[in-house]
């Protein structure tokens, strides 16, 4: 890494070469399995969540890792790809389970593009949950991300297809074929869907995350192995930062003088991320780092609490 000042601020077009980003800001991304360093008791709630074949709900901090788990969790058990269902105010549990695009199927009848033939599966498509319980030879995994940013119902209405592990495409169920081949999350790839009816064979290995900003009906917690992030020590910080990094940390240098830092703060009610932390340490330690009043400017700015503007 090169840090050099591209933006000089004087308005003269230039000529600039970006430096080589961080590992974690490549793009495509990757999942940063090996990277990740789990807490503790946090490789004991995963195994009861796997044997027990409940939800994982992981509470902690924003950066602190949480949606990090899965990726690990899916790398060493070889569960294939990450299933993605980040929750919003407006999420709801049909659209994680399936997506029916009903006014572009009347459109294309009206204009006749159909050739008069009444074929609803390209306007079908599952949704992460709908596609991590279809029947597989071993479970897939999931990731519900934020489940407490969600609509006051929605854990209560995942009660009963998590329950269950399985659930019913009414849209199908009334169609006049017995078999519908619909498009699954992800990819172009397709599950043959009988009578609407959908059945896990293998109950998916699900995450969710939560920030900790809302409480969660009883009914819905007693159904999940929970788990709270505790703050990170400096040690674990110190095997983060050279997991990522590939660095040694000089016991004495100002690397090992930033991660105790960060966990003093943390310690002291600070809300800080990780990412944070590896991104104050990935500039000061570039071949042409900051040094002197900018280098400690430029860490100030990049290890700004986060509960403030």
């Amino acid at each position: 890494m090169t840090w050099s000042p591209y933006y000089i601020g004087d308005g003269v077009p230039r000529d600039v070469e970006l430096a080589p980003p961080p590992p974690w800001r490549t793009f495509p991304r990757h999942a940063m399995a090996m990277q990740f360093k789990p807490p503790e008791g946090l490789v004991e709630s995963v195994n009861a969540a796997l044997h027990l074949r409940r939800p994982l709900l992981v509470t902690g901090p924003a950066g602190s890792g949480k949606s990090t788990v899965i990726e690990q969790v899916a790398n060493e058990l070889k569960l294939g790809t990450v299933l993605r269902w980040h929750i919003t105010s407006r999420s709801t549990l049909t659209d994680a389970l399936y997506r029916y695009d009903a006014l572009g199927r009347i459109h294309t009848q009206r204009l006749g593009q159909a050739g008069g033939v009444d074929d609803i599966a390209p306007f079908m498509q599952l949704g992460p949950l709908g596609t991590a319980l279809l029947p597989s030879p071993q479970p897939r995994a999931l990731l519900i991300d934020e489940v407490d940013k969600s609509d006051l119902d929605l854990p209560s209405d995942l009660l009963d297809v998590l329950e269950r592990g399985e659930y019913e495409i009414p849209e199908l169920a009334r169609y006049q074929e017995d078999i519908v081949a619909v498009r699954q999350w992800g990819g172009d790839e397709h599950h043959d869907i009988q009578r609407g009816r959908v059945r896990c064979s293998q109950f998916p290995f699900i995450v969710m995350t939560s920030n900790g900003e809302r409480d969660f009906p009883a009914a819905f917690l007693r159904r999940c192995i929970r788990y709270t992030m505790s703050p990170p020590t400096v040690p674990l910080l110190r095997q983060m930062v050279m997991a990522h990094l590939q660095i040694d940390i000089d016991d004495a240098g100002p690397v090992r003088s930033l991660v105790e830092e960060f966990a003093t703060r943390l310690e002291g009610g600070d809300s800080l991320a990780i990412d944070q932390l590896l991104n104050a340490v990935y500039v000061i330690t570039g071949t042409t780092a900051p040094d002197g009043a900018a280098r400690q400017h430029v860490v100030e700015l990049l290890m700004r609490e986060l509960s403030r503007a």
